[in-house]
């Protein structure tokens, strides 16, 4: 089992949901795709990994990918995530964020393969997805769909992407292995009605 090195710059004395506002940096990936960061938006990072490490029933199923979807989140502050997220991106989402799926990885050889969001309304209508990350930094990498160059970003420790417009359908998504020594890390993906 791979143990988490907690952050040395995180210093939030327990867990904090930071302002989104003017801290979130839009990347423009084209054709109506884009990713906004914000990173460092949860303090106490690593403690709220601590907690869902503990609290959630973590269990692997036979699939692509090692997670579950859940009506209410398993912790108050995911809550607090959601509500943000919500007030933030309303105008330009026009509805609420309602679920928080849970993806545990547990070092460099858990991973989730190329995909997009595509089950559901996200299909065929601009749609977010908004992940936020707790443990160890992992990569998410973003390309094309119809060919061309790939994109990472790193988040752990509390940073948030947000995938939104067109990027669902037009760009696929992974984290992909690593060979580097990595601790674990828990992601938590925010979606909106009828989006999987």
């Amino acid at each position: 089992m791979s143990v988490l090195q907690g952050s040395l710059l995180d210093l939030a004395d327990g867990i904090e949901v930071r302002p989104l506002g003017t801290a979130v940096q839009r990347i423009d990936l084209g054709k109506g795709a884009w990713v906004d960061r914000r990173t460092g938006w949860v303090g106490g990072a690593d403690e709220l990994y601590g907690a869902l490490r503990r609290d959630v029933p973590w269990y692997a199923e036979r699939r692509q990918m090692y997670e579950g979807i859940v009506d209410v989140p398993r912790h108050p502050v995911l809550d607090e995530c959601r509500d943000a997220l919500t007030a933030h991106y309303r105008d330009e989402l026009g509805e609420p964020f309602v679920t928080a799926g849970l993806c545990l990885y547990r070092d460099g050889q858990d991973s989730v393969a190329w995909h997009g969001d595509r089950v559901g309304r996200s299909r065929d209508e601009d749609t977010m997805i908004a992940i936020l990350s707790v443990g160890a930094p992992r990569d998410l990498a973003l390309r094309p769909r119809d060919g061309g160059s790939s994109v990472r970003f790193a988040a752990g420790h509390g940073d948030l992407l947000v995938m939104g417009g067109s990027c669902q359908r037009t760009w696929d998504h992974c984290v992909p292995k690593t060979a580097r020594p990595v601790g674990p890390r828990i992601s938590v993906q925010f979606r909106v009605r009828g989006v999987r």
